[in-house]
């Protein structure tokens, strides 16, 4: 008798605690680092649970930025052209875009004619 192995998706075996990706983990690292910067200025002035809250809140968005992806849906015309890429992609290439002055340049191969 010969044994047969039945191959397995690897897919999300490097998720830590099932829900974090070690990008989703970094994104959401990153967005308790920002969260914290106003948790203790909160917590000077004696608003503590406002700064726990306000730093849960940018850890979701870190998390979200990291995890989730643009859905592909035809009503939007940011969804159009971006539907299903990662969400940090998109921001990292509008980042980009800015740097640049927003200008795009179109080269030509010779020979062909503009319209």
């Amino acid at each position: 008798m010969q044994i047969y192995e039945i191959p397995r998706n690897y897919k999300g075996e490097s998720r830590i605690l099932y829900i974090f990706s070690m990008k989703g983990l970094m994104y959401t690292a990153i967005g308790v680092g920002i969260g914290l910067i106003f948790y203790f200025l909160f917590n000077l002035v004696g608003l503590t649970v406002v700064g726990i809250i306000i730093t849960a809140i940018f850890g979701l968005i870190g998390f979200c930025i990291g995890t989730f992806k643009i859905p592909d849906s035809k009503k939007f015309k940011i969804t159009e052209k971006t539907g299903g890429e990662n969400i940090d992609d998109v921001i990292k290439r509008a980042i980009k875009f800015k740097q640049k002055k927003n200008r795009i340049y179109v080269y030509m191969k010779e020979g062909t004619k503009d319209e």
